[in-house]
């Protein structure tokens, strides 16, 4: 029987506190249980084990990060809303880290409304370059992969010279910026 009080969303959100704290690949059931005050096998009334709740946190994140673009990019267009996307995208990884992993395995996502959620907010924002089908997926990817390059740099000490990174990453927008109304 669950503990009082108890459910899904309280166990997803303590996984996400727990993950971000502490990084993804320590998120353990038996973890969890202690950060809950429960003993691991309760944790089997709400999810179906870690692939289990590592797919529900999964999909709890890219509802959190779409909601965040999506606010970004409200009521801007072109460069303004690729830079608002840009930085909401970078603010959600580096404030979520153990989250934001979840996200990366995209097979884990097949078929979520909250990642197609994501992935609409930035075509929204391509068809302000003119770009749409195909054209624009490819150019979420472009996106997606600079950005998640940047900030895993950014999360593992990858950039090593003593620089401002938030001038490197406006760089980064720009650049996108630039291919992106060159390839329209």
């Amino acid at each position: 029987m669950p503990r009082a009080g108890l459910d899904v969303d309280g166990v997803l959100k303590a996984a996400a506190s727990l993950a971000d704290a502490d990084g993804l690949e320590r998120l353990t059931l038996a973890r969890l249980a202690d950060r809950l005050g429960i003993r691991a096998p309760s944790l089997y009334a709400h999810v179906d084990g870690l692939p289990d709740l590592r797919r529900r946190l999964a999909d709890r994140a890219a509802g959190e990060l779409a909601a965040a673009l999506q606010a970004a990019a409200a009521g801007r267009a072109g460069r303004d809303a690729l830079a608002a996307v840009a930085d909401a995208y970078r603010a959600y990884a580096l404030a979520h880290p153990g989250s934001y992993a979840a996200l990366q395995p995209a097979p884990e996502l097949a078929g979520s409304a909250a990642a197609r959620d994501v992935v609409d907010v930035v075509v929204a924002v391509l068809r302000g370059y003119g770009l749409e089908g195909d054209d624009a997926i490819h150019a979420v990817r472009v996106i997606r992969a600079a950005l998640h390059g940047f900030v895993m740099l950014e999360t593992g000490s990858g950039f090593g010279i003593d620089l401002d990174l938030d001038e490197s990453f406006a760089r980064l927008v720009a650049t996108l910026d630039k291919g992106l109304v060159s390839s329209a």
